[in-house]
């Protein structure tokens, strides 16, 4: 999709992939991709008025949940900062954004059929969770139909009504969070919700807030 997007292909092109032999999730790792499970990928094509691309991925999250919910217990699924959605407190799905040019291409892989076993942290699928496989170019209707219609929220009201819809979605405030960093060590604290701009609220345990913009997030 990246080479479509930077040879002009438009905004609102899905494609999806039966199965990936090099799926790849944020910073880099490997995303096993058996048949069965989604693996679609989406361009965005920036204006000049539009809010921090970055906050996309808040816009897919969104839309994510608001699908996936129609095939299991909404009151089980949470949005993690920056980029899962989780079902039961596992990682259910991955939201990866890369740009290219005025086009940023928003990556969502979901858990349907099969999960990875993974050493750093719990992983899932709608299946392993009793709710059954979906069939991935169905469930892909409805989130195209969704993240068009939390896109337009993006656009034409700003990233705070789709940052309200993300938190009222999330883990509780007050969760226990670990964020590793790209660099230093690990830092641990609770989640405070969103700034403004989308990124993430630690505060620590001498009470202070940490902003977090950049970040692996593990639930402890």
């Amino acid at each position: 999709m990246i080479a479509l997007a930077a040879a002009g292909a438009g905004e609102g092109l899905w494609l999806r992939a039966r199965t990936q032999t090099a799926g790849r999730g944020r910073q880099g790792r490997d995303w096993v991709s058996p048949p069965g499970n989604l693996y679609a990928s989406t361009i965005v094509r920036l204006r000049p008025r539009d809010p921090a691309a970055p906050t996309l991925a808040l816009v897919a999250a969104v839309a994510l949940d608001e699908i996936v919910g129609a095939y299991a217990d909404p009151a089980r699924l949470a949005l993690k900062w920056p980029n899962d959605l989780m079902l039961d407190g596992a990682k259910l799905s991955g939201i990866l954004l890369e740009r290219t040019g005025d086009a940023v291409v928003i990556g969502i892989g979901v858990n349907l059929a099969h999960h990875p076993l993974l050493p750093d942290r719990v992983v899932t699928s709608l299946a392993a969770a009793g709710f059954g496989a979906p069939d991935p170019a169905e469930l892909l209707i409805g989130l195209a139909e969704a993240f068009a219609r939390w896109l337009a929220v993006w656009r034409q009201d700003g990233i705070a009504a789709v940052r309200a819809r993300w938190l009222a979605q999330a883990h509780p405030r007050g969760t226990a969070l670990s964020v590793r960093a790209p660099e230093g060590a690990p830092v641990d604290g609770l989640f405070d919700g969103l700034d403004e701009s989308g990124a993430l609220r630690l505060k620590l345990a001498d009470g202070t807030v940490r902003i977090v913009h950049a970040g692996d997030v593990f639930m402890i």
